[in-house]
């Protein structure tokens, strides 16, 4: 009889919630994928007591860590617990025990791979992390196996779910930012504190972990220019809108020879195009290879199930071994941005709303400080002001051009007198 696999659970909200159930539900199928049955040995958690919505024996629950670490039967552990302690002495002292780990938490994984993936290293054991960026969509595989004989270029995408939901709900109803967080937050697309999904720290996070898969090189998540969804409103969705355009918080990085261009924050995307018809609470990835051209991958980045989807994929990967070849490709590449590798935010065509004074002379002022630059403008349209505003809306549109050059121009307009609000600079994304 072929022995079975016995699996170790740390923590059991949501998703090791659904992950239980897909083990329980799809117990014969699993068996087959992983070529044995995975049984759930012992699971950890802060209150025993606590009622939940799947039962579990008594004895195989406890809040005492030593029932895993010290199980010798006991070869993998899920570490579905989020933030960064006691997560990461966890996922260590696991390590340490000789256990293989599965986990979704990416701001661990963000903060503190390369101590991770270290001590898994040392310790000849794998982690995997497939939920930890893309939800139900296979992007880590993706990279990690099926793409390693191309030189990956670009990577591009919507990699979270709540801001996007915010946005297209912006977009469809006409409501106000606050009324569709209140409304995301109802109905359980974002957290009682949201911060980390509409301020971009979760989609930097996740784009700093793809940025180590696909390009071998370890950048620190703070360093990345991220922007929030703080600049976006009902004129601003408008004004999109008449251009052909909606916004899309978008993840963004490409290579050079010498260079990486990253950025997360809203955008202009064209409509029609995949990322602008991505909606609601969908995630959505575009990966382009030297051999293998662009490609496309769409789905459900969030949520109980889809989460569960990837990480129960990450157990039976670990059972029959892919996961350790994954894991060895994911963590021989350099944990340190390359000698010589400047980072910087890319070349793209601009969009500039601005609020300004209706007088004489005001526009070639404002022209002449972005044609200092070496800005090109590609169109100029001012909007009638609203009564409430103190100035007239005005968009200006520039054609392809350096990001630190429009910020350098944004910093000297919004200190022009003219200029009666602060500007709002998104990147335009045609393809």
């Amino acid at each position: 009889m072929t022995h079975p696999v016995h699996l170790g659970l740390v923590g059991m909200g949501t998703v090791g919630t659904g992950v239980v159930r897909v083990l329980q539900d799809s117990a014969d199928h699993i068996s087959r994928q992983a070529g044995r049955p995975i049984i759930v040995e012992h699971v950890v958690v802060q209150n025993p007591q606590k009622p939940r919505s799947i039962e579990l024996p008594s004895d195989q629950l406890s809040s005492d860590m030593s029932q895993i670490t010290g199980n010798p039967s006991i070869s993998v552990v899920a570490v579905l617990l989020g933030g960064l302690e006691p997560a990461r002495t966890i996922c260590l002292d696991l390590l340490r025990s000789g256990k293989d780990l599965v986990t979704a938490n990416k701001a661990l994984l963000a903060e503190h791979g390369p101590e991770l993936f270290h001590a898994a290293r040392e310790a000849g054991r794998s982690i995997a992390f497939e939920a930890a960026i893309g939800g139900g969509i296979p992007i880590v595989a993706a990279i990690s196996e099926c793409l390693t004989g191309n030189r990956i270029s670009s990577i591009r995408g919507i990699l979270n779910g709540t801001s996007n939901f915010i946005l297209t709900k912006m977009e469809q109803d006409g409501s106000a930012y606050q009324d569709v967080l209140a409304l995301a937050q109802s109905e359980g697309y974002a957290e009682a504190d949201p911060t980390m999904d509409v301020d971009g720290t979760d989609a930097t996070q996740k784009l700093a972990l793809l940025v180590h898969l696909a390009f071998g090189q370890w950048v620190p998540w703070a360093s990345i220019p991220r922007f929030g969804l703080e600049s976006v409103d009902q004129e601003l969705l408008r004004f999109a809108d008449e251009l052909g355009c909606r916004i899309r918080v978008v993840a963004d990085a490409s290579r050079g020879e010498k260079t990486l261009s990253l950025r997360v924050g809203p955008a202009l995307v064209r409509k029609g195009t995949p990322l602008a018809e991505t909606q609601g609470a969908f995630n959505a990835v575009s990966v382009v290879g030297d051999a293998v051209g662009p490609l496309f991958f769409h789905g459900l980045g969030a949520g109980q199930m889809p989460t569960a989807s990837a990480v129960v994929a990450d157990i039976i990967g670990t059972v029959v071994g892919r996961s350790a070849i994954t894991f060895q490709q994911a963590s021989a590449v350099g944990m340190s941005a390359q000698s010589g590798t400047s980072i910087h935010g890319g070349q793209n065509p601009s969009f500039l709303r601005l609020h300004v004074a209706d007088a004489p002379g005001v526009l070639a002022d404002l022209t002449g400080i972005l044609g200092a630059e070496g800005i090109s403008i590609d169109s100029v349209i001012q909007h009638p002001a609203e009564k409430e505003q103190s100035g007239v809306p005005l968009i200006i549109m520039t054609h392809c051009c350096p990001t630190e050059a429009v910020d350098r121009a944004v910093d000297a307009l919004n200190k022009n007198p003219a200029v009666r609000s602060p500007i709002c600079c998104l990147p335009v994304i045609n393809e």
